[in-house]
């Protein structure tokens, strides 16, 4: 009786992702022609938790007519800011046994310019990424080209973002697979972004393992290493991407392919599970809005809950 009731449990949830799908989920992210109305952004964006591109979202600011590389250079070239450093462009990694954080590197935002534009060499791949609200923080003379929130997006979700962070990277660099509970609305000033997109609902197909935490360590003859985080313990973390998917032991019938799409300026959700890759050199600004913990996020922690208990992922 048992192990027939296990079998129903995961035929459900197997089956799940692509009734909801059906339902809700549409195969390419919409876009919208201009920003929407507060109320429109969250009855049609927010609250059913569905990604949008928004078009002409950021004409008026400065930083759509202004920013470039040698513009950067100019306004900032001198200031130190943090920059991620891996060996192949993926920060926050599982490597075989390992989930690997990047070397992290206080570099003249310069010398990452010299870097993108072929006039110098670095080893590794670097990727200014560090949150926390990193653009005020860390390059506040860009703050006057652009607003410090999104209006619309503030009334809808009634709060002022909790950090407003800068990117700025190399082609090869690549955020990995995982899960933010933030509303998230990502602003392409220069560039490409391409976000492979998982709703909630995938989550009976997406893996979640243990792993020992490890950082990634630059050597002075320039070559990586990894050592182990000893004091701290291992991390749960999601383990299927676009690239690990070929080949994986975790490939399997029926999982379901993401949602892609290249947006200018992107909105919400926060329960997305996304991979990050972008055009080299491009420049973007995200805004994270805390996430409400609503019926939404409930349903979606008894999802994985189910998934975990019936042994599927």
């Amino acid at each position: 009786m048992a192990e027939a009731a296990l079998d129903a449990v995961q035929r459900e949830l197997r089956e799940f992702p692509a009734a909801v799908r059906e339902l809700n989920v549409p195969l390419a992210v919409p876009y919208l022609d201009q920003p929407p109305t507060p109320l429109h952004f969250y009855r049609d964006w927010v609250c059913p938790n569905r990604p949008c591109i928004i078009r002409r979202a950021l004409q008026h600011w400065p930083a759509l007519q202004k920013w470039s590389l040698p513009y950067l250079r100019a306004a900032a070239g001198s200031t130190e800011v943090s920059v991620a450093v891996t060996p192949d462009g993926y920060a926050d990694a599982v490597r075989g046994d390992r989930f690997v954080m990047p070397a992290e590197r206080r570099l003249p935002l310069s010398c990452v310019l010299d870097v993108l534009e072929g006039r110098a060499q670095h080893p590794g791949v670097l990727y200014v990424q560090k949150q926390c609200s990193n653009l005020p923080t860390e390059l506040p003379q860009l703050l006057s080209d652009l607003e410090p929130h999104v209006p619309w997006a503030s009334e809808a979700l009634g709060k002022m973002p909790d950090a407003v962070n800068f990117w700025l990277g190399e082609a090869a660099a690549v955020t990995s697979l995982h899960k933010d509970h933030y509303e998230n609305l990502y602003c392409v000033v220069s560039g490409e972004k391409h976000f492979l997109l998982h709703p909630p609902s995938d989550r009976p197909f997406i893996p979640y393992e243990m792993y020992t935490p490890a950082t990634y360590q630059l050597t002075e003859e320039g070559s990586f290493k990894m050592v182990d985080e000893e004091a701290m313990e291992k991390v749960c973390v999601l383990f299927l991407g676009p690239r690990e998917r070929e080949g994986s032991r975790h490939k399997r019938a029926g999982v379901v392919a993401p949602c892609s799409e290249k947006p200018r300026s992107l909105g919400p959700p926060s329960a997305e599970q996304d991979r990050v890759p972008g055009s080299h050199g491009c420049i973007a600004v995200n805004f994270w809005y805390d996430m409400e913990y609503d019926l939404k996020y409930s349903y979606f922690q008894l999802l994985d809950s189910l998934t975990k208990a019936s042994g599927l992922a």
